[in-house]
């Protein structure tokens, strides 16, 4: 992950908890969804703009796609970090990458994308502020370059 301003890396913190484990002391996978969705919120916090203020202004994110490369297991009482960043795909469409790591360690590599939707479910525009703490979709990497790396 790339500390551009486009790229922006938001950084959150979890202990795993003993609840978050199976019986083998090790993450239950749907555990780093959880954890996608801890790092998704704080960067749109970190930004000054929450799930609770885009909704309240009409405007949902759901998720219409998800992915998670698991590498190495998290364990019981753990410190992991969640390193998230977004790109803009559309002015309706957002993708956010995450890496846990323990330590210098990458656990999990993954991604959510969200459409934005309107109170009625239809598409809708991605609040500004959002669009522009990301960038405008033509400007990331060209007119032909793939909208995500």
């Amino acid at each position: 992950m790339t500390n551009a301003p486009a790229a922006r890396v938001r950084r959150a913190h979890v202990r795993v908890r003993y609840a978050e484990t199976d019986c083998m002391g090790v993450v239950y996978y749907a555990n780093y969804f959880v954890w996608f969705e801890i790092g998704r919120t704080d960067w749109l916090r970190d930004i000054g703009h929450s799930y609770r203020a885009m909704e309240d202004g009409g405007v949902q994110l759901p998720v219409i796609e998800a992915h998670c490369d698991y590498r190495r297991g998290a364990r019981y009482d753990d410190e992991l970090e969640i390193r998230t960043r977004a790109t803009l795909l559309t002015p309706v469409r957002i993708r956010f990458d995450y890496e846990i790591v323990r330590g210098d360690e990458t656990l999990v590599t993954g991604h959510t994308i969200h459409a934005a939707l309107d109170k009625s479910g239809r598409p809708c525009r991605l609040p500004a502020p959002i669009r522009e703490m990301i960038g405008d979709v033509n400007d990331l990497a060209g007119p032909r370059a793939p909208a995500v790396p």
